[in-house]
């Protein structure tokens, strides 16, 4: 067997909804290097666009497209898009989520709705648009953005994140089941903190910074960069026998749980 090549994506298609974010600028250059036609997806099609923009330089065919994950109309349209644009799509990372923090006790119900639609529907929704493609085409690779906190609680108030995490980490293993005869792999990838302006709040503060970092047994939090070797990874033909699969991105975090 000839293993040269095994990480190339050379005209593949990878759609990302949420690329626009710290880590999916990292991802999408990544995938674009590796060979990928990229496409960037969020709700601001400015910002989704200026990504896009970046990745000229790589060679790549790119293309921006507004979505709401949420809804189901919205993630439709962007995979009309993507399908009168390129004829296919071969990798779907989604990105998009978010959270929303209140003590248990208190969690408003418009925050945990907000926090189950984002981080769950809306990854259901994507998965189910992108999967009819793929199991038409009879392959592909779809990789979910979980986190280490799908499996680890904490003590402050991520009353709905974490459950949705987990459902992000099982809708991953029943995919990756019902949808494996068809030749589509699904898996996820859960990093623990990743430096990015979304919480750079957090890790301004010394105190924070020193904690979290004691927990880490590599002694750092992770950066963007960190999350891209494993993404080429899921994306490409090395990872052809994965599937079902949650990568831990987190330096250790969990092995000493």
């Amino acid at each position: 067997m000839v293993y040269e090549g095994i990480f190339r994506l050379d005209g593949k298609v990878a759609v990302l909804p949420g690329g626009a974010g710290g880590i999916g600028q990292a991802l999408a250059r990544g995938l674009a290097e590796f060979g990928a036609n990229v496409v960037i997806a969020g709700r601001s099609l400015e910002r989704s666009q200026l990504v896009a923009d970046t990745l000229r330089s790589t060679g790549r065919e790119t293309l921006a497209v507004e979505v709401d994950v949420t809804q189901q109309d919205s993630v439709n349209n962007l995979v009309e898009r993507v399908m009168d644009r390129f004829g296919r799509i071969d990798v779907l990372v989604n990105l998009a989520g978010g959270n929303r923090e209140a003590p248990a006790q208190d969690f408003p119900l418009d925050q945990w709705k907000f926090v189950m639609e984002l981080n769950v529907t809306g990854t259901f929704l994507t998965c189910q648009a992108v999967g009819r493609v793929m199991i038409a085409q009879e392959g592909g690779s779809i990789i979910n953005v979980s986190s280490v906190r799908g499996q680890l609680a904490i003590r402050r108030g991520y009353a709905g994140y974490t459950p949705a995490k987990a459902a992000v980490n099982n809708l991953t293993r029943q995919l990756a089941t019902e949808w494996a005869p068809h030749n589509i792999r699904v898996n996820a990838i859960a990093p623990t903190f990743i430096d990015t302006p979304q919480v750079a709040h957090m890790l301004s503060d010394p105190t924070f910074l020193k904690t979290l970092t004691d927990r880490i047994p590599l002694g750092r939090v992770g950066i963007p960069a960190d999350v891209v070797g494993a993404t080429v990874f899921l994306a490409s033909p090395a990872s052809s026998f994965v599937t079902g699969h949650i990568l831990l991105i987190d330096g250790g975090v969990t092995a000493t749980q």
